[in-house]
């Protein structure tokens, strides 16, 4: 009988998306399979602290979410402990630094952590540094994915159609707020979305329809990043650009070196955009559409420009790819419409993956059930661990 795989499975973290992170990785823990794979949930509470065992499980159970570390211990200790999940669990220097947790020899880690300290580079780092094989996307690739500036940097390099926007640093706006609204007006047209470079759930997000609105929302999205990116809406053409409401279109895609993509999934918000509490609110009425309503050339042009972009930023495992869409346009009597614009939007290098999530769901029509994803993951993750282990790092 083959060995089982030891798979730790690392949920939490210090984002503020800790609790969707939790939703995904029970979600992970009741369908992966236990024949195959020895598995150890390994928890990051808010405060930083690593958690296995009894602690991990009630941590996924709701019971805590600051861990154990008493109030004056400060981050300075969490920090201390940071990736103390894989200590012992590795055969390397770099893991014998770590503080130890009871967590056995892992084989493959799956960082099931969503948003900044975990989806960012920072564990996929840690990981490289203790050299062991991990689900989802490398140092770059990760920080890329989080970092909104710095993807559209990729995009625009491959040639990748992106919506007009503008990137200030929280000290320019502090320091000339006038410049700066002088700079967004003269490069975009109202309305614009006011977004943090690097954060994820559509936190500090706002859809600004006029001046008097634009130095609240900049306010809003300066706590969560020194970057600030200001994107020009996407709507219909012409007189209706203002009022025309975009299509949010996501594409799944799955692989390393030769990813594929799955079938076109489209959100139907129930407010102007499909915000924070229209992901996650229990009253949210926004629904998903698999497949979305598209013709065969639209769906295909999309799949192709969600591999493109999964590449552009030198991604692996997993990515969800979203889009925008104009408004379909009317024709006028006697001409053909033109083709709706679509935009690429943005890649998220560890989407929601609950059972219902939409990275999930759109495999699952694409005919890869969840068990099998997860299991496919996990396999990618060991091939490239082992395509890196291809790679010298001295000449000696």
């Amino acid at each position: 009988m083959a060995k089982k795989l030891r798979v730790g499975v690392v949920f939490g973290g210090r984002s503020g998306e800790h609790e969707v992170s939790l939703r995904s990785a029970a979600s992970i823990l009741e369908a992966i399979d236990r024949k195959k794979y020895d598995v150890v949930p390994i928890g990051i509470a808010k405060n930083g602290q690593w958690l296995s065992g009894g602690k991990a499980q009630a941590l996924l159970a709701g019971e805590s979410s600051q861990g154990s570390l008493p109030a004056k211990a400060g981050r300075k200790q969490a920090h201390a402990k940071a990736g103390a999940a894989v200590a012992n669990a590795l055969e390397t220097e770099a893991a014998d630094e770590l503080s130890s947790l009871d967590t056995g020899k892992l084989d493959v880690v799956f960082p099931v952590l969503h948003g900044t300290f975990g989806e960012d580079g920072t564990v996929q780092g840690m990981l490289e540094m203790a050299d062991i094989a991990y689900v989802g996307s490398g140092v770059l690739g990760s920080a890329v994915g989080m970092d909104k500036d710095a993807m559209k940097v990729m995009f625009a390099a491959a040639g990748l159609p992106i919506v007009k926007h503008v990137t200030l640093l929280r000290s320019e706006w502090k320091g000339s707020p006038r410049k700066c609204v002088a700079r967004v007006e003269e490069r975009l047209q109202y309305p614009v979305f006011v977004k943090p470079a690097n954060l994820g759930s559509s936190v500090g997000i706002s859809k600004v329809k006029t001046r008097a609105e634009l130095a609240p929302a900049i306010n809003e999205a300066a706590k969560f990043d020194r970057k600030i990116v200001i994107e020009e809406g996407v709507g219909g053409t012409g007189r209706t650009r203002a009022t025309g409401k975009a299509r949010e279109l996501e594409i799944a895609v799955l692989g390393n070196d030769d990813p594929i993509a799955s079938v076109v999934g489209e959100i139907v918000p129930d407010r102007e955009f499909y915000d924070y509490e229209s992901k996650y609110d229990s009253n949210s009425t926004s629904e998903p559409v698999i497949p979305a309503k598209l013709s065969r050339a639209e769906s295909k042009q999309m799949r192709e420009m969600a591999v493109r972009a999964f590449r552009a930023c030198d991604l692996s495992g997993l990515a969800r790819v979203d889009f925008l869409m104009e408004a379909a346009p009317s024709g006028t009597p006697g001409k053909a419409a033109k083709p709706a614009k679509i935009y690429l939007n943005e890649v998220n290098t560890m989407p929601g993956f609950t059972s219902i999530s939409m990275y999930p769901k759109l495999w699952q029509a694409s005919g890869i059930p969840y068990a099998e994803l997860i299991d496919r993951l996990i396999q990618l993750a060991l091939e490239r661990h082992a395509e890196r282990k291809q790679t010298s790092f001295s000449k000696e």
